[in-house]
């Protein structure tokens, strides 16, 4: 069996070598500016943290504009404490305003992983069998009520009917019984007088 062969990487040496010195850049800044022991040690970790939470959004998806904010915060904070120990900051006597900054970073650095790490977009859950997931099943057993028609019994049309129009049918209605001997239906009414079906079974209803 084949071993796997390591070979250095010249890009991930140089990672190594610049994240070995942000590192420790952070961590004297963090002691100069009164964390002592431990925390010192964290506030390293916390920016690099989100550097790379910030930089994994940005390559997975999810909203651009807050990665760009996150990544842009932990990168200032790392190129600051790398130039602040530079020589240009004195570490024996820190302004209060970075002391502040640097007390006030462990809030800035939850906020932050926070909204990285939910504030993915949101899915519509999926709908659980049997809510809107699939068409309700009929039982074919069942038996199938129709719905009932409209009745024209109480329809508007009774109670409109123009005088003109039932003297009218009074008058075909007294030719069809005069030629026919019988009376007239609705059908034949209807045919006569060119009107709608439920117009014509309300005259009818007036002449009966």
């Amino acid at each position: 069996m084949t071993r796997p062969v390591f070979r250095a990487d010249a890009v991930l040496v140089q990672a190594v070598i610049a994240g070995a010195l942000s590192f420790a850049h952070l961590h004297d800044l963090a002691a100069a500016a009164g964390q002592s022991g431990w925390k010192a040690w964290a506030y390293p970790v916390s920016v690099d943290l989100l550097l790379v939470a910030a930089w994994h959004r940005l390559r997975t998806g999810g909203p651009k504009a807050a990665a760009w904010v996150w990544f842009l915060v932990a990168l200032t904070a790392s190129l600051g404490a790398n130039v602040s120990t530079a020589g240009l900051l004195d570490l024996d006597h820190v302004p209060a305003w970075l002391r502040i900054l640097v007390a006030g970073w462990p809030a800035v650095a939850f906020l932050g992983g926070t909204l990285l790490a939910h504030g993915g977009p949101v899915t519509a859950p999926e709908p659980e069998p049997g809510q809107g997931s699939t068409p309700a099943q009929i039982d074919e057993n069942e038996p199938i009520t129709p719905a009932p028609e409209p009745s024209t019994a109480h329809s508007p049309l009774n109670a409109a009917v123009p005088p003109a129009l039932v003297a009218l049918a009074h008058k075909v209605a007294d030719e069809h019984r005069t030629r026919t001997g019988t009376a007239i239906d609705t059908s034949t009414l209807r045919a006569r007088l060119g009107v709608p079906l439920p117009l014509a079974e309300a005259i009818a209803a007036q002449l009966a």
